[in-house]
């Protein structure tokens, strides 16, 4: 994709404020009494345009800056927040932290993370390309993607309008430790949602794409035909009949199945004692071949850091090695109260690579018999304490290795530990466009509620 000339870099300049804010923070926090402190600041700024049938809806600019910290007076511990970095602003946010820590109760587990775990390092993740792009280019690529989706097929009948957006951000983190890292990266998308059919029977999909670097999207017509291609696939939509089926995630949507994972194996719902995964770590939850690897230093990683959000070093580690649970995911404080050490994983996972042990979902379709393939689910549906799963599903029927015809209004149900014990396949069709980076997954069960009356 070609780029208007590069404009001047000012993210130098906004770290050192930043910074500068910082380690003024922090000696407030001291000259006020506190034992201990950190502060996250930062300087977010972006453009988004919204354009619909050939039109533009909305342009907006952003620029949001935000300073929070924590001050901790022995163990009692304080938070406060402000949007101005001006000195009084920053005075009054402290003053307002220590007096919030005068007043909690003390908790043995509050406290920075272990001073001798703050990370060294400082790498270059490739993660900053800053798109110099103005509102008049973004809007007509916008418009470019939405006329080449609205194009591409006579069956289109609508648009629910085409996206353009471009952010950055600069960070901060220091605490007491002496520690002070700073981090910068860039975020770029084009989207494109469209309309097919009329009436009942009209059908709704989209594609985007997202990237560190500009260079990296795909092209606004690509993207606008890949949505019009996925909407005209979804007419037509056929019943099928309750029963237990193999269920085939496509790679955008496979990845919350893990995203349920994540969220189990975290520190805050363990120590409470909400998650199926307590007293899970060093337990087999998946097949002998399944690996997940967690790779924070990856360059334009959509999650690449030194350290987490307590300036915990990271470090490349399994959470899964061959279907074992190696380890959670934890903070210092759920770390302390489970009697463990931190993970570096406050704020939570870094890039996430899923292993795969078949080529790609066209190729699973043709191995699966008859089941379901799923490219879009509905609602939350996953209860972390019980691992009871249902969620409402869309996507295609498929007989005899082939897909058949579209299906939509249906419910997929089953149990979490269940569910990835019976994980067939994951294919190396990776979608590239999220920290966890996987492919088509195959589950080879599940109950899938369809129409009483239709045939399967």
């Amino acid at each position: 994709m070609s780029h208007p000339a590069a404009v001047s870099d000012d993210s130098a300049l906004r770290q050192a404020r930043l910074s500068e804010a910082a380690r003024e923070v922090l000696r407030l926090a001291a000259a006020r009494g506190a034992s201990q402190a950190d502060v996250i600041l930062n300087d977010d700024s972006g453009l988004s345009v919204n354009v619909r049938l050939g039109e533009v809806e909305t342009v907006e600019r952003n620029r949001d800056r935000g300073v929070a910290v924590t001050v901790y007076f022995g163990q009692r511990k304080g938070n406060a927040s402000t949007a101005d970095l001006q000195p009084g602003s920053l005075a009054a946010t402290v003053e307002q932290a220590c007096a919030i820590a005068r007043h909690t109760e003390p908790d043995p587990c509050n406290g920075l993370a272990d001073a001798a775990r703050m990370a060294t390092q400082a790498r270059d993740f490739d993660s900053w390309h800053p798109w110099p792009i103005n509102a008049d280019t973004a809007i007509a690529l916008a418009i470019e993607a939405e006329a080449a989706g609205r194009a591409a097929d006579p069956r289109i009948s609508n648009s629910d309008g085409a996206s353009v957006h471009s952010g950055d951000s600069v960070s901060v983190y220091a605490n007491s430790h002496g520690f002070l890292g700073a981090e910068r990266g860039t975020s770029q998308s084009i989207s494109v949602s469209m309309i097919a059919g009329r009436g009942d029977g009209m059908q709704r999909d989209y594609w985007y794409t997202s990237a560190v670097s500009p260079d990296d999207l795909e092209s606004p017509t690509h993207v606008g035909r890949k949505a019009a291609e996925r909407t005209v696939a979804r007419l037509d939509p056929k019943p099928i009949r309750t029963g237990e089926y193999p269920v085939l995630f496509a790679p955008e949507v496979a990845r919350s199945l893990v995203g349920h994972l994540l969220q189990a194996a975290s520190g805050g719902v363990l120590y409470r004692k909400a998650s199926f995964l307590v007293d899970h770590a060093g337990r087999k939850i998946l097949p002998d071949w399944f690996n997940i690897r967690e790779l924070p230093h990856l360059p334009r990683g959509h999650r690449s850091s030194d350290f987490d959000h307590e300036g915990v070093a990271t470090v490349d580690s399994d959470l899964v090695r061959d279907g074992v649970l190696v380890r959670y995911l934890l903070s210092s404080y759920s770390a302390r109260r489970l009697g463990l050490e931190s993970t570096g994983n406050a704020g939570g996972a870094h890039n996430l690579q899923v292993s795969a042990n078949a080529a790609g979902l066209h190729e699973m379709v043709r191995g699966m018999g008859t089941g379901l393939v799923v490219t879009e689910m509905m609602g939350q549906g996953a209860n972390l304490l019980t691992g009871d799963y249902s969620r409402g599903a869309a996507g295609f029927w498929v007989e005899k290795g082939h897909i058949v015809h579209p299906v939509d209004g249906l419910t997929i149900a089953g149990h979490l530990p269940a569910m990835y014990q019976a994980i067939e396949a994951v294919g190396a069709d990776v979608d590239k466009r999220s920290h966890v980076a996987m492919g088509s997954l195959l589950v080879g069960r599940m109950m899938v509620a369809g129409e009483a009356g239709a045939s399967a």
